[in-house]
């Protein structure tokens, strides 16, 4: 007889461990990371969605310079979300770890290179067999992501802010809403890499996993 689907151990799907029940000491670690991210990103949007607001109301003097405030939300953002990842691929890397994952899905990016990147690993997930080197390698690739997407957000918002009176800003408003569409797809999908982490993670493990978390936050707010 086949075993009911909400028997099944944690690590075997996805969505069952998306919606599945978390310890009480993971869920704390969980909804204080999540929290976090959450507070960041929105940060972000308020700020880019009143930079863009004010440009298209002809404040291009207001908003040019409120997208340098969107440059700095932008980078906090990324580093925070990079940590966040870093601390997952290595302790799954030394653990052998080996959580539910699905592959990114092409669909659900804008800018070119998130569409190309998350068109290689779900061509890449489709080839390999090892759950853990699938989860690690989506890690990877969001890691990748995050850098690259944020970068070109950054840098996009620092030339309007410095630039934008004399040349045409438009390709650059672009770049940081596609940018920003993908960057919330990356917080989603690091949402769930965390909750099935956290679904398999021993809990003789979670000590260190979440004092690795803190000391990269530590390391970060030391260095500015």
């Amino acid at each position: 007889m086949r075993r009911s689907k909400r028997h099944l151990s944690p690590g075997v799907s996805v969505e069952l461990d998306w919606f599945g029940e978390l310890g009480e000491a993971q869920l704390t670690l969980f909804s204080a990371t999540s929290g976090e991210l959450e507070a960041s990103f929105g940060m972000l949007g308020v700020t880019l969605n009143e930079a863009i607001t004010l440009y298209r109301a002809g404040s291009l003097a207001l908003a040019f310079e409120e997208s340098n405030l969107v440059s700095g939300l932008c980078r906090r953002f990324c580093q925070s979300l990079g940590n966040v990842l870093r601390s997952l691929g290595e302790h799954s890397q030394a653990y052998k770890t080996s959580p539910s994952v699905a592959a990114l899905e092409s669909a659900d990016y804008r800018s070119s290179y998130g569409i190309h990147t998350a068109l290689t690993n779900s061509l890449w997930s489709a080839a390999v067999y090892s759950q853990p080197k699938r989860f690690l390698s989506k890690v990877k690739t969001l890691v990748a992501m995050v850098n690259h997407i944020g970068g070109e957000v950054c840098a996009s918002a620092e030339l309007l802010a410095s630039s934008g009176a004399t040349t045409d800003p438009e390709p650059y408003w672009l770049t940081m809403t596609e940018g920003y569409w993908d960057l919330n797809t990356c917080l989603r999908e690091t949402s769930v890499l965390l909750k099935c982490f956290l679904r398999v993670l021993p809990e003789d493990q979670l000590p260190e996993f979440r004092d690795n978390i803190a000391e990269r936050k530590t390391r970060k707010a030391y260095q500015g």
